[in-house]
């Protein structure tokens, strides 16, 4: 008999996604459990985008999720971050006229919403909450490799891979416990290679389900536990990396034409 600490913390099963007569996604089947990193690869247009959509109620969809056991198949997608499960976008989205510091402050106050009377009858227990809020958020900020100095500038001040770094640091924000992440490492090369594998390491080892779309297959070779593979909106492969690596299915598919 399985534990509970071995069964999947979120599970989606015949996840399909139709545009008009277009067949985006077809009975789309995964899982991922705590500690553990889960990487989706396939050509462009392979319906890995979509998935993550789906998985997180953004695009009507069939099939179901199951988030630690619990059926969110209709749930709304803005209840989805407070139930545990976060997404990072292929394009960095924060709120571009609010400093780094504060798009962190705000992600952490989500989670942790102020009570109107609170608000009203005692504002100096308020004024002390968000300091604390401020200061938990600077820790999270550090721990995510975003430095103290761009705290207080704008996100779109940063360089490419620091903005990488918070948009992973706010979907990571306490509370998360499935992370999607798609393409952290576009557009990263040398140190921040580097960094971002050392911080999904991390996240792995604190325990989060990590859901990882890549399509530099250097690094999610080398850190994914289970690799799924999709090709015209449908898995062909699923299985460790290096079975992964030698299925010829996948070759053909798309390892091959990276090469």
């Amino acid at each position: 008999m399985s534990s509970k600490a071995d069964a999947p913390l979120f599970a989606v099963q015949n996840l399909s996604v139709r545009f008009g007569g277009f067949q985006a996604l077809k009975e789309m089947s995964w899982s991922v459990r705590a500690g553990e990193i889960l990487g989706i690869i396939g050509p462009n247009g392979a319906g890995k985008s979509t998935c993550f959509m789906a998985a997180t109620n953004m695009v009507s969809h069939g099939g179901s999720l199951q988030l630690d056991g619990r059926d969110v198949t209709r749930a709304p997608a803005h209840h989805l971050p407070r139930a545990g499960l976060r997404r990072t976008f292929q394009q960095n989205a924060f709120f571009g006229g609010m400093t780094v510091l504060e798009n962190m402050a705000g992600a952490l106050l989500e989670n942790r919403p102020s009570r109107l009377a609170q608000s009203v009858l005692a504002p100096w227990a308020e004024s002390r909450k968000r300091r604390g809020i401020e200061a938990e958020a600077r820790r999270h900020l550090l721990n995510y490799h975003v430095p103290e100095a761009v705290h207080h500038r704008l996100p779109g001040e940063l360089s490419y891979g620091t903005q990488r770094m918070l948009s992973i640091a706010l979907a990571a924000a306490p509370g998360a416990r499935v992370v999607l992440l798609d393409e952290p490492a576009a557009g990263l090369g040398g140190p921040d290679m580097i960094t971002l594998r050392g911080l999904l390491e991390r996240m792995r080892a604190e325990g989060f389900a990590v859901v990882l779309i890549e399509h530099h297959m250097d690094l999610l070779m080398s850190i994914a536990d289970e690799v799924v593979v999709l090709e015209l909106g449908q898995v062909i492969a699923a299985g460790k990396p290096a079975e992964i690596q030698a299925d010829p299915r996948v070759l053909e598919a798309y390892l091959g034409r990276a090469a």
